[in-house]
């Protein structure tokens, strides 16, 4: 077992240093949050296709949402047409651009959600997906109650951006709070699920 001082210790599973009867993550600098109780199997290859499902997410899902959404946004707000508009050209090409980019995400958390063993209605419905799968990753990382309160935070931030972004542009940290969270998030459940598959096999 790493001593929080030994910097040379290799990340990895170990014996909680606090003396609970569990396994902690420790990421090579810290002790991380994640534990699970002594005992505990997953199934390897459950548990990698979710830890890749969630790499692809923080990787690309969650740029590709968060930039899709405040491209869409901040177009929306100079349509042409509105009292400060952008060229008609930049207005169309934006708004597909930020389409694509939200359709990619959509894909993403789908494919994030599933993984995770979520239903498939919530996990296809676009936008509500993004809330569905962080619910999910939160749910295995802190319980359920923690998640409810999180997501209900995000979709709080998110509605505010926007239904009143347009008119007060300091709302876009909320999205990148959202972003900020839910990529740390799925990396600590990354490390946990790749944990989990190296101590089965």
């Amino acid at each position: 077992m790493p001593a929080t001082t030994d910097r040379a210790a290799p990340p990895g599973w170990y014996a909680d240093p606090g003396g609970a009867r569990a396994w902690r993550v420790w990421n090579g600098r810290d002790w991380t949050a994640v534990t699970r109780p002594f005992g505990d199997r997953a199934t390897p290859v459950a548990d990698l296709a979710a830890a890749m499902a969630l790499h692809r997410l923080a990787r690309l899902g969650v740029v590709a949402f968060f930039a899709g959404l405040g491209l869409l946004a901040s177009t929306l707000a100079h349509w042409p047409g509105t009292a400060a508009p952008a060229p008609a050209w930049f207005a169309t090409t934006a708004s597909d651009v930020a389409v694509a980019l939200l359709v990619l995400a959509s894909v993403l958390y789908a494919l994030a959600a599933r993984a995770l063993g979520g239903a498939l209605l919530p996990a296809v419905i676009p936008g509500l997906n993004v809330l569905y799968a962080s619910a999910l990753v939160v749910t295995r990382l802190a319980g359920p109650r923690v998640a409810a309160r999180r997501v209900l935070a995000h979709a709080v931030a998110l509605g505010l951006f926007v239904a009143a972004g347009h008119a007060a542009p300091w709302l876009a940290v909320a999205p990148a709070l959202v972003a900020l969270e839910q990529a740390s998030n799925l990396g600590e459940l990354q490390e946990l699920l790749i944990g989990r598959a190296g101590d089965d096999t």
